[in-house]
């Protein structure tokens, strides 16, 4: 990606600057801003494409959660002087997405989600894997993905990196652990924004069976699946996820997509 990182305070983040309606989207748990180029390339002419990082690593302990995630979210909005904007969120992005969107639904547009947590997510546990076990990391992070060749080196590295770690590492499982207790089952016929979904047919972490449940919660929501794809959807099937996400942002909102 050719966009220079930004860094204002304590916000880091990608902006694409165009034209149009913000769409602000979010990396999931051992996600980040890389994950989403093809987004970026594909929305950024009808789009102000805006992602911010998520603090995940780098919160003060006593506000490690998905709470002091969303009030990092909003403070990063309130910077921005954003309008009503859209946001998409893949995995823990996703949880983050509804609880903002619960919190504050006037900022919200429209929400898409993608193997998004809050209802029922497969992933490492509660314990960090055995410290050093390349292996065993390598095999986790190329479950993300349907084809594990989609899973580079250098992603597996990051990943590698920050489980070992111990500051990185015990804020993964803090932050895994509160996600599991914001289950939302309970709140999501709140939400009320137009809402789509896509999801991975082979999706192991948020199984089908989750975007389902996601779907029946949500009343003003739409499922797509894709297939021969797994928990990341926008980074194993670009040009699918954007046609799906373009088509129906256009339809939603009357944006206009090129």
């Amino acid at each position: 990606m050719a966009l220079q990182m930004k860094q204002e305070g304590k916000f880091e983040y990608l902006e694409t600057g165009g034209p149009g309606e913000p769409l602000v989207l979010l990396h999931g748990l051992f996600g980040g801003l890389s994950n989403f180029g093809a987004q970026i390339d594909f929305f950024k002419d009808n789009y102000n494409v805006i992602i911010p990082t998520l603090p995940i690593m780098t919160l003060p302990l006593r506000k490690v959660s998905l709470a002091g995630l969303v009030d990092h979210l909003e403070d990063f909005i309130v910077h921005k002087n954003l309008p009503p904007f859209h946001i998409m969120g893949n995995s823990l992005g996703g949880h983050v997405s509804i609880l903002y969107a619960l919190a504050h639904p006037d900022r919200i547009a429209t929400i898409t989600l993608s193997g998004s947590s809050g209802l029922f997510e497969s992933a490492m546990g509660n314990t960090l894997p055995p410290r050093k076990n390349y292996e065993f990391i390598k095999k986790k992070t190329e479950s993300t993905f349907y084809d594990p060749a989609v899973s580079s080196k250098e992603l597996v590295d990051e990943v590698f990196e920050t489980v070992n770690d111990r500051n990185k590492g015990l804020r993964i499982i803090m932050t895994a652990k509160s996600a599991v207790r914001h289950n939302l089952a309970h709140k999501l016929d709140q939400i009320k924004a137009p809402t789509l979904l896509i999801w991975g047919n082979q999706d192991t972490i948020t199984p089908p069976f989750v975007g389902e449940q996601f779907n029946e919660l949500i009343e003003n929501s739409e499922l797509h699946f894709i297939d021969l794809c797994a928990h990341a959807p926008m980074m194993e099937r670009p040009v699918e996820f954007n046609a799906i996400m373009g088509e129906w942002l256009k339809r939603v909102s009357g944006a206009v997509v090129q």
